[in-house]
């Protein structure tokens, strides 16, 4: 593009005008506006997102900025004596407030959308904004205000009380009232900059009715299988007939609840969350193959290399539209998307969003207590703000209802709560007061002819279960987290395959990695005692998809001495599960009673004293005394994974694919050195800080500057110096060792 000197340039790649991107701005306003506004009916809050996105760039004319960017872009001019401002500080001085119609707490949020739809860490500073608008702006109002076609401000603003208006900034939890206005005008003015600057859309398949692809399908199988006319069942009927309701649904397995789920969705924008990334890719194929609706993302660490990987032609347009919130279904986590209660800078972008969409939280009871807490206090907040929710679980702890209704959320207008569980018979119980390590004789003796699943409670217990296995047969798999996600895929693949096979037989070892959402149907479940919740999800995985028709029991519960008693899960509260169970001893634990006791186990009262409610208690006390912009976006998503993890590649893996971190130094093709970053970001994993003390070291991966200097293009990634353990051929290994690697010892 070629521009004369007197152009304001907004941006240099591409190289556009100020005008140009203003415009983007405005085209995707009127998407968002035409197509959403039944949902946020606030004429106000549009009026003042408006003028956001008018004058949001408009400090841009200053002339050190334009000296600046000009220069970037090898357009020839006089440097700029003046100081750096940010744009977004100086915007606010061009806004003729007394020529608006504005109320004072109506200008206070579109001063302060303007002026932080940037997070700067410059200070405020008032002299300088005086400063820069007598020395400069002046100059420049004429051409910015026809450059624009928007009037400017000509006359130096009282700055004593638009100062204020920019520095007192609203608070969430002291101007309740003017904050959720604040948050949609500001959110919004963020959804709207990003979508412009990367060119995408604001809203895909904004008419796209997900209920119609979703009843398609379920009338596609009713005729295949039944030829039945009757294609609902009584769960999605439901969410159907309530998709204008706020859910908690209880429903077991077999239930369709991703289809209900759809169905509640109807027209509305969705967010469809669950606890692993496995079971979301699983979903997101099976909308796109099976429903045949293109325009659902998906979102999660990984989820790059997942569209890859498939062979999706165009995977960047999906990754892109899913970064950029712009998909009409997006398959998501929760530290993706349900991170804005801890009100990081720039937060409102994600919460404003929730305005006017729908959220499904699948498996609530999956996640630990603090994490529950943080969604507990989403929950309220979407509430707050308009939008729906739809929380789906095949068990619930009742302390999560209280806590719902205890902060008003559960109101009859809005809604409903129900199960839909009968008491269909899948499970006997055997409590075994033994390790499980002490009965592998009859672990193997019927995977001879039987699909056995083995569920421990730490990556060290299923190793030693898994080696003593190997010794027997070589008909044993072990899945947990400690795989680089290339083998973590691969082994995913291959259980999912073993499931579908009817004829095979023998055992997968893992950990609870495989108790939510994952759809596996085994013989036998043999695993360590843990808390009930957890321990009825891992029976979801066995006789998942058929009732229980012998007298043998199917589910083995192994009591004595269990791992992550303790640690990873509450000791008083897995005695408490082990003293129901044995009351079933030999006998059928049917679906509604699993729910019942579920409920009973995790009423408040019921869990005083517990380290699982003084958690859950103390997360939400910290949750709601959290002041707004105190964290980064990337703090708050550390804060929600609970994790202080280094990202790491084993040496071993490093040392055999040396050549990829070679081609990234020679490579200066962008999108190519985005292509060899994704694959190596395949051989690596996540692992807690407290296990690397002493074995990392940095990736020597390095590029170089235009003057010389030079700066690692792999910061994120460190070289771990513990064994690793994988046989590609076989797809077999024990993954990543916790012992010190017998080099790293040398």
């Amino acid at each position: 593009m070629e521009l004369i000197k007197t152009e304001f340039i907004a941006k240099s790649k591409p190289v556009e005008t100020i005008r140009q991107h203003t415009d983007e701005l405005r085209n995707r306003y009127e998407v968002l506006e035409e197509h959403y506004r039944n949902r946020l009916s606030n004429e106000r809050m549009w009026d003042l997102l408006k003028l956001a996105v008018d004058y949001h760039d408009a400090g841009k004319i200053y002339g050190r900025f334009q000296s600046d960017i000009k220069k970037a872009i090898g357009i020839p001019g006089p440097s700029s004596m003046l100081p750096p401002i940010p744009h977004n500080y100086l915007s606010p001085l061009l806004v003729p407030l007394d020529e608006l119609s504005l109320t004072k707490e109506e200008r206070k949020v579109l001063i302060q959308a303007i002026t932080y739809h940037h997070e700067r860490d410059h200070a405020l500073n008032k002299e300088e904004l005086v400063q820069a608008f007598q020395q400069d702006l002046l100059h420049y109002i004429d051409d910015g205000a026809s450059h624009l076609n928007i009037p400017f401000n000509r006359e130096l603003p009282s700055i004593n009380r638009l100062f204020r208006y920019m520095s007192q900034r609203i608070d969430s939890l002291e101007e309740k009232a003017l904050y959720n206005q604040y948050v949609l005008v500001k959110g919004l003015l963020h959804r709207l900059d990003h979508a412009a600057s990367a060119h995408v859309e604001i809203e895909c398949d904004t008419k796209a009715n997900l209920a119609g692809y979703a009843e398609a399908y379920l009338g596609q199988l009713a005729v295949d299988k039944t030829n039945s006319t009757s294609i609902l069942r009584p769960l999605q009927q439901f969410a159907k007939e309530h998709h204008n309701m706020n859910l908690i649904l209880v429903a077991q397995t077999g239930m369709g609840k991703t289809e209900a789920a759809l169905l509640w969705a109807e027209k509305k924008k969705t967010f469809f969350t669950l606890p692993l990334r496995v079971s979301i890719n699983a979903l997101f194929s099976r909308v796109q193959k099976k429903m045949r609706f293109f325009g659902a993302g998906l979102l999660h660490s990984s989820s790059a290399n997942y569209l890859d990987e498939q062979g999706i032609e165009n995977w960047e347009i999906i990754r892109d539209q899913s970064k950029h919130l712009s998909s009409k279904l997006l398959f998501t986590t929760i530290d993706q998307i349900l991170k804005f209660p801890f009100k990081y800078k720039g937060y409102e972008k994600h919460y404003a969003t929730m305005a006017y969409s729908a959220v499904v939280i699948d498996e609530i009871q999956a996640y630990e207590p603090k994490i529950a807490a943080v969604l507990i206090k989403a929950l309220e907040m979407i509430h707050e703000i308009g939008g729906s929710f739809l929380v789906m679980t095949a068990t619930l702890p009742q302390l999560y209802l209280e806590t719902l209704e205890a902060r008003e959320i559960l109101t009859s207008s809005d809604f409903i709560q129900k199960q839909f569980v009968n008491e269909s018979k899948r499970h006997r119980i055997q409590v075994v007061n033994e390790k499980i390590e002490d009965d592998l004789e009859r672990i193997y003796a019927s995977a001879e002819i039987k699909k056995v699943l083995v569920i421990v409670n730490t990556v060290k217990k299923a190793v030693q279960v898994y080696e003593q296995l190997a010794e027997k047969t070589k008909k044993v798999r072990l899945l947990h987290s400690m795989f680089v996600q290339k083998h973590r895929a691969s082994l995913e693949e291959e259980l999912l395959d073993f499931d579908l096979n009817t004829e095979g037989t023998g055992i997968w070892v893992t950990t609870q990695l495989v108790e939510a959402s994952i759809d596996i149907d085994f013989d036998e479940l043999y695993t360590e005692a843990a808390t009930l919740d957890s321990l009825c999800q891992r029976f979801g995985r066995c006789y998942r998809r058929r009732e229980l028709e012998h007298q043998n029991p199917n589910v083995f519960i192994y009591t004595e001495s269990p791992s992550g008693k303790g640690s990873i899960y509450d000791e008083e509260i897995v005695n408490r599960t082990v003293d129901i169970l044995l009351n079933y001893q030999g006998e059928i634990l049917n679906e509604k009673e699993k729910v019942e006791l579920v409920k009973e186990l995790y009423k408040r009262e019921n869990l005083k004293e517990t380290k699982f409610l003084t958690e859950f208690e103390q997360a939400l006390r910290e949750i709601d005394a959290i002041r707004d912009s105190t964290l980064t976006d990337k703090e708050a998503q550390k804060l929600l994974r609970n994790i202080q993890a280094e990202l790491v590649i084993p040496r071993v893996l490093y040392d055999e694919h040396i050549e990829l971190f070679e081609q990234l130094e020679e490579e200066t093709n962008p999108e190519e050195r985005a292509k060899i970053r994704r694959i190596i970001e395949t051989y690596t994993l996540s692992v807690r800080k407290s296990l690397t003390a002493g074995l990392i070291s940095p990736v020597q991966c390095n590029g170089k500057r235009k003057d010389g200097t030079r700066y690692s293009l792999l910061p994120y990634i460190s070289i771990i110096d513990l064994d690793y353990d994988f046989d590609k051929k076989c797809n077999t290994g024990k993954g990543l060792s916790i012992q010190p690697a017998t080099a790293s010892l040398i």
